[in-house]
């Protein structure tokens, strides 16, 4: 009999108070030890980074730690349920960054629902990290704050729930098109959601060579010229949908090789996988509960399918990405997280896969197959390398 997750979670967090804790790195056995920890000795380190705040990098925890942060308004599946309830995954991310990329995190919560007030938050205590990971922060505001922080700040500015989603699906689809024998430059991509995940993958897919894709949202296809569009829509649009077709999901799936959904339960039919090209591949990737259930989308004769659940095969998940991404962000100090970290980052993944061990039900590694990490980390400090990004490369 399985445990029930939901009860045996919340005792486990009643227990621990939550998931983190602070350990210090420097023993405080005796007054010795206090001198070099903290006052007289800490003089020196201060005097150092206030000769030049690089020096930051070497004497304090700003060159290992990283802010997750959240204003809870796009909770996981749960919607805008505030900051504070958001605490939560904020935690558990930095569980993960430590546990995963042994990066030290610090969750935090703004309660704020204000664009810029946001921006001017982080931006104020964007000094003592190495790096800023924003989380469950709703479209389209998360596009304008991610984009001005990475105009304002020097430090890497990384949304997991657009970029995370787009190189594990990116990674997943490089295997997926090698057991279909399909060409990334030929297929089409119907991406079902024209959010923060949406958006961001479907750009990621046209840096990778996607030449053509079709976004939708729950008011159907989106097309260029269509006024109800919101910004970042209208962005995407001008790049995606060439033919500029129009109507709803079930008519522009028709003849698609590759659905990926990044929207609500149930919305893809088994009459709109059977209208896909043969050998379809489709990521419904919903949480908890996929567009399709991956035995209808296989009955329908989808050849390849992927869920966001660790309980059915080709899990498709953020804990692939972000770990290795700050790693390597961190490590080769690099001031950016550019779409050539990104699309090496996927191929690091898909790497990991030999070819005698591919399958329909085995295209994206595990998240507890520990090389994940270090692929992910050598293909972004090895990008950064290569574009000339790399500080203290060693």
């Amino acid at each position: 009999m399985g445990i029930n997750v939901k009860e045996e979670s919340l005792r486990l967090h009643k227990e621990k108070k939550g998931k983190l804790e602070v350990v210090g790195t420097m023993p405080l056995r005796n007054g010795e030890d206090l001198a070099l920890a903290y006052t007289p000795g800490i003089a020196g380190p201060c005097l150092e980074i206030a000769k030049d705040k690089e020096n930051a990098y070497e004497y304090t925890i700003k060159g290992r730690s990283v802010a997750v942060i959240t204003n809870g308004t796009a909770v996981l599946g749960l919607g805008n349920i505030g900051s504070l309830a958001g605490l939560p995954v904020v935690e558990g991310k930095a569980l993960l960054l430590k546990r995963f990329g042994n990066v030290d995190a610090m969750p935090i919560c703004i309660d704020s629902t204000d664009s810029d007030d946001i921006i001017n938050t982080i931006k104020n205590i964007s000094i003592g990290f190495g790096g800023i990971h924003l989380e469950d922060i709703k479209a389209p505001e998360c596009f304008y704050i991610e984009e001005r922080l990475k105009e304002i700040l020097d430090i890497p500015v990384y949304h997991d729930d657009q970029h995370g989603t787009a190189i594990a699906v990116l990674a997943g689809l490089y295997n997926a098109l090698k057991i279909v024998d399909k060409d990334l430059a030929k297929i089409k991509v119907v991406i079902n959601g024209a959010g923060a995940s949406g958006i961001a993958t479907a750009k990621l897919l046209i840096s990778a060579g996607v030449e053509n894709i079709i976004l939708c949202d729950i008011n159907g296809v989106v097309v260029e010229g269509d006024a109800t569009l919101n910004e970042p829509q209208q962005k995407i649009a001008r790049v995606t949908n060439s033919g500029l077709e129009k109507g709803k999901l079930e008519d522009v799936i028709k003849n698609a090789d590759v659905f990926i959904g990044v929207s609500d339960a149930n919305t893809l039919t088994k009459e709109m996988v059977e209208s896909m090209n043969k050998d379809s591949i489709v990521f419904a990737l919903a949480n908890p509960t996929p567009e399709i259930m991956p035995d209808e989308a296989k009955k329908a004769g989808a050849r390849v399918i992927a869920t966001g659940r660790s309980d059915f095969p080709n899990q498709i998940n953020n804990v692939l990405v972000f770990p290795g991404i700050f790693k390597g962000a961190l490590k080769s100090r690099a001031k950016d997280i550019c779409d050539e970290m990104k699309i090496a980052a996927a191929k690091g993944i898909a790497n990991l896969i030999n070819d005698d061990e591919l399958h329909e039900e085995y295209i994206v590694p595990t998240v507890f197959n520990e090389e994940v990490c270090d692929a992910v980390c050598n293909a972004v400090t090895e990008t950064a390398r290569k574009l000339g990004t790399a500080i203290d490369w060693k």
